[in-house]
């Protein structure tokens, strides 16, 4: 959201305002300053041991009176986090028009990922306006029938990519300093892993099969920023631990992730937005999910699904590594999500209706 919103507060004849639900604030704010956006409300949700059901009805009950309040024309919900989920329902409670960025996504399972493709159908059925990354999104939402305007204008998620790098060049030495323990002149996998869909043995097989790749290749570095979910940090730990070419680091805030993703070489992950970041900075990416909402990359060629398969993630990570045909291959594809204009074509559109 963040280049809408940068884009939309330039603009003398849009009135914006920033609403946060405050969860994962440390990320949050992180991203907020990085930005330089501050937020004009945050309904500072964040609690021990929340559910779904917690954050559901806090997050709607905290809109109210915001949305009464500003009374704005437009309310934007991006993704499918239970977040933009709430916010379309606050829309469709108050009547207001409900735009919905990253529409149209589908991996045609409910329960995959969940409850993300649950919440994504469901603003679909409560959005005026979808704004649409790719034509097989668009499809997606004819299929379905959805009632309002769909429009494909590429991925915001590209938009933030390029910003967030322009931003970075300012400071790239305390970029540097930050990753000093990691031998940046090696080829970099790095590897984001933290599913909840593949908790149990396919996280077993994900991280042994990291392991061996670490194992068979000693010249190469792979880097792990470690979710902080307990599910991940305990089997990652005891797996990958006592490798001296596998860095296992905290988690990374958002210009510090994108920084590591431009050094690296390939990028392992079950990560909705990176595979569509990474092949942007011409990476290739091995997708370690069963199914994916985000096929034109597959389609495109910029990335592979692997699923949580030892033998498959093995295979596929080797032959990157070995084979300079197949890694330019994938590497010079071209991105089907997006060449960063996507704010500017949301923000020419709201001002032509």
């Amino acid at each position: 959201m963040a280049p809408v919103i940068k884009l939309f507060q330039r603009d003398e004849s849009v009135e914006t305002h920033v609403c946060v639900t405050g969860q994962h604030k440390e990320m949050l704010y992180q991203v907020l300053d990085f930005f330089e956006i501050i937020p004009d409300s945050d309904l500072e949700l964040m609690r021990p041991n929340q559910t779904l059901f917690d954050i559901t009805t806090a997050a709607l009950k905290g809109l109210e009176p915001i949305v009464k309040q500003f009374n704005p024309d437009y309310i934007f919900v991006q993704g499918d986090t239970t977040t933009a989920f709430v916010g379309a329902l606050a829309g469709f409670y108050e009547k207001r028009k409900v735009c919905h960025l990253e529409a149209g996504l589908r991996s045609h399972d409910l329960h995959s990922p969940f409850p993300e493709e649950g919440n994504r159908k469901l603003v679909g059925n409560l959005a005026q306006y979808h704004f649409a990354p790719t034509d097989i999104a668009v499809d997606n939402l004819k299929s379905e029938q959805a009632s309002g305007v769909i429009t494909k204008v590429g991925n915001t998620v590209i938009d933030a990519l390029l910003l967030g790098l322009d931003i970075i060049k300012k400071n790239e030495s305390d970029y540097r300093t930050h990753f000093e323990n990691i031998d940046l002149e090696k080829k970099i996998i790095l590897v984001t892993g933290h599913r909840r869909e593949s908790f149990g043995e396919p996280f077993e097989n994900i991280c042994k099969a990291i392991k061996t790749i670490a194992s068979n290749h000693p010249e190469i570095e792979i880097v792990y920023p470690v979710h902080l979910n307990p599910n991940v940090r305990e089997v990652v730990g005891r797996v990958l631990s006592d490798l001296d070419n596998v860095k296992l680091i905290e988690p990374l805030d958002y210009p510090r992730l994108i920084w590591l993703m431009n050094q690296s070489h390939i990028v392992l992950t079950d990560s909705g937005g990176i595979q569509e970041e990474a092949p942007s900075l011409g990476k290739p990416v091995l997708v370690m999910r069963d199914v994916t909402e985000r096929m034109e990359g597959v389609h495109a060629g910029t990335a592979k699904l692997v699923g949580t398969d030892y033998d498959k993630i093995v295979s596929e990570t080797e032959l990157l590594l070995t084979d300079q045909h197949a890694y330019e291959t994938m590497a010079k594809s071209v991105n089907p999500y997006g060449d960063g204009t996507t704010s500017q074509q949301v923000l020419d559109y709201l001002k032509s209706i």
